[in-house]
């Protein structure tokens, strides 16, 4: 037995995949990687910019759909969508054996939406349809705008990874609209609640990275003392408005009718300090009912140096002095988190134009014009 095997059978943790790309497909990585014991996969804009620019994998399929006169975009989906595709089939048999409780592969809306609600529940309900899989999650930022997006499509009985959360504030907005949405379901005769699955992507080592940039710039004793503290406290935090929000008589209503946890995601987990252990933000967010969703290279430290103890509600009063203290030395912890999001979304939307101008530039040297 592996780490990441232990990981889910002893402490009830998911260790999930944070990549994809065709060579992983074709080539058996995820087949490999699913013996190993990751049992689900997120993907992003970003990591499909990286997977197409970055490779010559695409080059066929693309051509023959750049031949047609469809738009870009349609391009842009087709490739995406037969990845995804493929890793809803390699993790087929794992959310079978799971009875839903994992093997579970996430695809992004269209980052431009995160900030049009109407726009992202039409993306996303489309998205549901045309994949048509039980499996599949589809991916809407945790924006005040996507709130609404994402009440609507648990109403609905469609599976979504909230993403881009990065405030106590915000994650507990999403859980809210989680157990809205499963309410408006059973209200509205939804079959089978179990089968409805859901988790809320809560950044982790960007929070460290902007907090430490200011603990930097105020610089006094106190200040530099708190670097690199910032984000395992607030996942504590996080992890403890978890419990309290799933349990109590409202909760417990959803409950026997089925209805299951939305389940924390430690997101952005790879340590981007290189003063900091490189499993720093697996180690310390272990426990039951959560999700940590893992680069290659963090699934392979992890795997080989990683501590297995369950820490995610370890020392949560300590977590709550050291969240205070950042506020006391100066740290604004409202406009970090605000800081954030935005950044994260034009990440996503620059990666997704990014792409799609070199589709375009491609297209316009295979003399096709997109």
């Amino acid at each position: 037995m592996n780490h990441l095997i232990q990981l889910h059978e002893d402490y009830g943790q998911s260790p999930w995949l944070d990549n994809l790309k065709r060579s992983y497909l074709t080539g058996g990585t995820i087949t490999n990687l699913i013996h190993r014991g990751i049992r689900g996969l997120t993907s992003n804009p970003t990591i499909f910019q990286k997977a197409i620019q970055g490779s010559a994998d695409y080059d066929e399929q693309y051509r023959q759909l750049a031949a047609d006169p469809n738009p870009l975009i349609d391009d842009y989906w087709a490739m995406v969508l037969s990845d995804i595709n493929g890793a809803l089939d390699a993790f087929a048999e794992l959310y079978d054996d799971s009875n839903g409780g994992d093997g579970y592969v996430s695809v992004e809306v269209d980052p431009g939406l995160a900030h049009d609600g109407p726009g992202t529940e039409v993306a996303a309900r489309s998205l549901h349809e045309r994949i048509a899989r039980p499996n599949l999650m589809v991916k809407i930022p945790g924006t005040e705008e996507g709130v609404g997006a994402i009440r609507q499509m648990i109403a609905e009985g469609r599976n979504i990874n909230v993403t881009l959360i990065f405030s106590l504030t915000g994650y507990q907005r999403v859980m809210d609209a989680y157990i809205d949405g499963l309410e408006q379901y059973a209200r509205h005769g939804g079959a089978d609640l179990s089968r409805v699955a859901s988790v809320a992507s809560f950044f982790i080592s960007r929070v460290d990275t902007e907090i430490d940039k200011r603990l930097d710039a105020i610089g006094s004793p106190d200040a530099l003392a708190l670097r690199g503290t910032g984000a395992i406290a607030q996942a504590k935090l996080a992890y403890r408005q978890f419990q309290r929000t799933f349990s109590g008589p409202r909760w417990d209503r959803l409950a026997q009718q089925g209805a299951v946890v939305q389940r924390p995601l430690w997101a952005s987990t790879s340590t981007k300090n290189p003063a900091y252990p490189d499993t720093l933000y697996v180690d310390n967010l272990i426990g039951p009912h959560t999700v940590n969703t893992l680069p290659d290279a963090t699934i392979e430290a992890f795997v080989d140096h990683g501590h297995l103890s369950r820490t995610i509600d370890r020392d949560v009063d300590q977590a709550e002095a050291t969240w205070a203290a950042l506020g006391e030395v100066g740290v604004d912890l409202d406009d970090v988190a605000a800081k954030l999001e935005a950044d994260g979304v034009a990440s996503f939307q620059h990666s997704f134009t990014e792409l799609l101008d070199a589709l375009q530039a491609k297209a316009d040297q295979l003399g096709t014009g997109g």
